[in-house]
């Protein structure tokens, strides 16, 4: 896809992603919904020579041949999502309390 910014035009390529239904599922609103993983593990690195103040540069150089890259997790379960997401949860709401709990003490005057 051919786009353009600025009056500079470039060239989009969209990476495709293959998939697989996962055996988690359920109904959500009346729809039927299925968590998707990925087939293999997907890792990009954008490449982009750049110029800042009239100097060339590469931000991510093109790797060589003999060079093999690796993603640092190759799977994360289900489970594992989930208890990330509770986790982050439970933190944010700690957070709203700490948050409201001081303005409540600003107010009354308390330390």
């Amino acid at each position: 896809m051919k786009l353009t910014y600025r009056g500079v035009q470039y060239e989009n390529n969209t990476p495709v992603v293959e998939t697989t239904e996962g055996e988690v599922a359920g109904k959500y609103r009346g729809l039927d919904w299925r968590f998707h993983e990925l087939k293999k593990p997907l890792h990009l690195q954008p490449r982009a020579n750049l110029t800042y103040r009239g100097i060339t540069y590469e931000v991510h150089p093109a790797l060589t041949s003999d060079v093999s890259v690796k993603p640092n997790a190759a799977y994360i379960s289900t489970q594992a999502k989930a208890r990330g997401l509770m986790r982050n949860q439970v933190l944010n709401f700690k957070k709203r309390q700490k948050s409201m709990l001081s303005r409540a003490n600003a107010e009354i005057g308390l330390k």
